[in-house]
């Protein structure tokens, strides 16, 4: 709705929506700023097109989305500029079941890579490290 001196004036942009805003409001992006980025980045396409920011998203509009090297395509159901708790964000848009099991494969690669990284032991004791200097000679 767009103010007019004081008055509610009826717009005819009510059901447009920036692309930035409606992945924030999704919840895909912690802020505006990490939604515009990755756009401007390319990690975000639209009907299998690379866009703006400032793209106006309709419902139905199919996004393929790279976040945090994790292929997500969604189909946008609902428009909201709004940020409302996950669980409503969740229906504002349909996952490509397909995509979505390839995400969760190399979820579960990425945890056992991680897992089978050897850590070290931390940082040495007083004792280790007098053993460390002297065996460098210092």
């Amino acid at each position: 709705m767009a103010r007019g001196k004081g008055k509610a004036v009826e717009s005819e942009d009510d059901d447009k929506l920036r692309l930035d805003k409606w992945l924030w409001a999704a919840r895909f992006y912690k802020t505006r700023a990490l939604s515009h980025e990755a756009i401007e980045l390319g990690r975000i396409e639209v009907n299998g097109e690379r866009v703006k920011a400032s793209r106006v998203v309709r419902e139905g509009d199919v996004l393929d989305m790279k976040i945090q090297q994790l292929p997500w395509r969604v189909t946008v159901l609902q428009l909201s500029g709004q940020r409302r708790p996950a669980k409503e964000a969740q229906l504002m848009y349909a996952e490509d079941a397909a995509i979505k099991a390839a995400r969760e494969e190399k979820m579960l690669l990425l945890k056992a890579e991680h897992a089978s990284f050897p850590h070290g032991e931390g940082r040495p004791t007083k004792r280790s490290r007098r053993e460390i200097d002297k065996f460098r000679g210092g």
